[in-house]
């Protein structure tokens, strides 16, 4: 069975970037692996803290296996932002491919140390997983926002990444190159979109020598995935344009049939609305020309 390593090595490659989507029920679930089975893609399903607490780790874990098992696809789970040492042991335990190990709110000295010491032990119970570490400001929170914050705040020097690469150990690194978590209502109105310092993450790539998460994903403009994905981005979160999609569908289908109580008569539309997000995405990290 493929691993997340090889995985993403193979993306690199092709000049393609993994799409990471969060989900936190089991229709999220679906529409995310029908969209990438369609496009024989491989996939990474994250899970939040909050998403794990209202899932179930090893209940999440087994889901994830079972489509794995069955369709013998490349479909890997992820530990999205995890801040304690305890929720990351027990992602090890329950066998996630890779964890968000984020202590990236702390003092870097301690962000550093925590993290090093996460590496060390998450390896020790589950070899093969793959620990990333969060450096620079890039918000909290997959929510719909009055405003973004202010853009250029925070961000993460090609120094700074080498630096707490060298120093943790960690397989992956997630940079902030000026993606925000959550989406302002003028992003979900199409009326305005998030940029990147491609630049910024060409040069960071180049010094950290591990491949780089894009957090924050959801609202970016089209082109400018394109150049991140050229530039050294290796995978790209997307989950507030899941929950956007997930509710539209829901309140849709809810209100076209008012009467009816069985959730998999009213669910279905759900699953599409999401899978047709996914895939949108889904093709344009996978046909990104690479300069790498």
């Amino acid at each position: 069975m493929q691993t997340l390593r090889d995985a993403l090595r193979q993306a690199e490659q092709r000049g393609a970037a993994i799409g990471h989507f969060n989900v936190s029920d089991l229709v999220l679930l679906k529409g995310v692996f029908t969209a990438a089975q369609e496009l024989k893609v491989p996939v990474i399903v994250g899970a939040s803290e909050g998403e794990r607490s209202f899932m179930g780790v090893r209940q999440i874990a087994a889901l994830v296996k079972s489509l794995r098992d069955e369709f013998d696809y490349p479909i890997f789970l992820n530990a999205d932002h995890t801040h304690s040492l305890a929720g990351a042991e027990e992602v090890a335990r329950a066998g996630f491919d890779s964890v968000v190990f984020d202590r990236s709110a702390l003092p870097r000295e301690e962000n550093v140390r925590q993290t090093r010491e996460a590496v060390t032990t998450l390896k020790a119970i589950h070899p093969s997983i793959l620990v990333e570490g969060e450096i620079g400001d890039i918000g909290s929170g997959s929510e719909i926002h009055d405003a973004m914050p202010e853009p250029g705040k925070g961000l993460t020097t090609p120094e700074e990444a080498r630096q707490f690469v060298e120093e943790t150990g960690i397989d992956i690194l997630a940079p902030a190159v000026g993606s925000m978590h959550g989406m302002s209502r003028s992003m979900v109105q199409g009326e305005s979109k998030q940029h990147l310092d491609i630049e910024r993450i060409a040069a960071i790539r180049k010094a950290a020598r591990v491949p780089l998460t894009l957090h924050g994903g959801s609202g970016t403009d089209d082109d400018d995935f394109r150049k991140a994905i050229a530039a050294g981005i290796s995978i790209v979160h997307i989950n507030t344009e899941l929950r956007v999609a997930w509710r539209r569908s829901l309140e849709s289908s809810l209100a076209g049939k008012p009467d009816q109580v069985v959730p998999y008569q009213i669910l279905p539309p759900v699953v599409e609305s999401v899978r047709e997000v996914v895939k949108s995405r889904l093709q344009l990290f996978n046909n990104a020309q690479s300069s790498r």
